[in-house]
């Protein structure tokens, strides 16, 4: 991509009613544009990003067998009606023209949509277990819509639900799905995602678990052993910050190992749930066993946020002068930077042909002014050519201060050794 051909450019100021990075940092490099409330269009740059994260997660989810597919977002309210959650206060509801009444709502899940699918395909215990995910907004009615990407009104979300024989069975799956699943996915994000116990609820068979990543940017507070890893949000965990006990502990330890807990603030970025048998009671989903009794199906669904963990990334990796991409969700790997008038259009096409993807700052601006916004977008490696380096390329890493002058044949080895890795 040349740069003088991109769609949206570089604000010089942060935007005015913005305080979370993500959202000054994001809005500011033309990743995303601010409509109201909780509500952002992603530009190009930023949908590479979600893209990234999108390719992650399905190869993730493809590992486990779940099968990807597409839900409507508009829903008959008779779905919430079912299972008692067409009042709860998230729900966006919509009135038809002729009508006085909402008899429709705007979902932010799908665990009913789901279970009324699976009665028209599941009979017997052979056709058990599945599992079948979706990516696709979502939209939740947020009184306090804030913090950028971390808590919005319209959101994209990946939802996977699971269909089983028994809770043996689910429990199985659940924690595949923990890890190595989600494990794999916020390591490959450049996230260190911390397994946390979280409240259940009334649609869950027991206590849930969500993945969370330190910040202090996170509205969550986890206590996290120092040791083990253990983790419990402070919802559920009996300990404060004067010190209590957890679980049965004494003076903060952990119930697993007895090592110090730590109070922490963290961002969810998933979150997984047992749901038991609700839902299928409630769309009357069961299967004949191998006696020939009829059971209900046991359901669990896992979710996890890409806006989220783009706000996240953003949050965990940036400095003074802007985002520092994790290469695997970068939009582009390498920024080439053309100074002086050097004609790099060799290079860019060189970059291309070893499948490298290149952002070319091919524009008549000063060094200084390219420099500047090249920081704040964030692209991992960053390639200088210039009259000075005669013919030779000055190649540095974002996270880096030391740049390396090179060959062009070198620097090209150099970033493909990265893309192979």
């Amino acid at each position: 991509m040349r740069q003088s051909q991109l769609f949206t450019r570089v604000q010089r100021s942060d935007p005015k009613d913005e305080t979370a990075v993500n959202a000054k940092l994001l809005e500011r490099g033309g990743f995303i544009y601010k409509n109201s409330a909780g509500i952002y269009s992603f530009l190009p740059l930023g949908w590479r990003v979600l893209q990234k994260i999108a390719k992650i997660i399905r190869e993730e989810m493809d590992a486990t067998g779940a099968q990807e597919m597409f839900m409507p977002a508009l829903h008959d309210k008779h779905y919430l009606k079912a299972t008692g959650r067409w009042d709860v206060d998230v729900v966006f509801k919509v009135v038809e023209s002729d009508k006085k009444e909402p008899s429709f709502n705007i979902s932010w899940t799908h665990e009913e949509i789901m279970a009324e699918i699976a009665t028209k395909y599941v009979s017997s215990y052979k056709d058990l277990p599945f599992a079948a995910y979706q990516i696709q907004t979502k939209f939740r009615n947020e009184p306090r819509a804030k913090s950028g990407l971390l808590r919005g009104r319209e959101f994209m979300m990946k939802d996977l639900y699971s269909f089983h024989t028994s809770e043996e069975d689910l429990h199985r799956y659940y924690h595949q799905i923990a890890a190595p699943a989600y494990k794999k996915v916020f390591e490959r994000c450049g996230l260190k995602a911390i397994f946390t116990l979280a409240a259940g609820g009334d649609f869950t068979l027991s206590n849930t678990h969500e993945f969370q990543v330190l910040s202090d940017a996170g509205e969550d507070t986890i206590y996290v052993c120092g040791k083990c890893e253990y983790a419990e949000n402070k919802e559920i965990s009996k300990l404060s910050t004067e010190g209590g006990s957890t679980s049965g502990g004494k003076n903060g330890e952990c119930p697993q190992c007895k090592g110090k807990m730590h109070e922490k603030q963290s961002i969810e970025v998933g979150n997984i749930f047992p749901l038991g048998t609700k839902y299928s009671e409630a769309f009357n989903l069961k299967f004949k066993d191998e006696k020939g009794e009829m059971k209900p199906v046991v359901m669990g669904s896992y979710g996890i946020g890409l806006g989220r963990v783009m706000a996240t990334a953003v949050e965990a990796y940036h400095d003074d002068h802007g985002i520092i991409w994790p290469e695997a969700i970068a939009p582009f790997l390498a920024h080439l930077i053309a100074l002086g008038g050097v004609n790099a259009d060799a290079l860019y096409g060189a970059l291309q042909n070893a499948g490298i993807e290149v952002l070319y700052d091919d524009r008549e601006k000063s060094p200084g002014e390219k420099f500047a916004e090249a920081d704040l977008l964030g692209i991992p490696w960053r390639f200088v050519v210039s009259p000075k380096l005669e013919g030779k390329v000055e190649v540095k890493r974002r996270n880096e201060k030391e740049a390396r002058i090179m060959s062009e044949k070198e620097a090209i080895k150099q970033l493909s050794d990265s893309v192979n890795r």
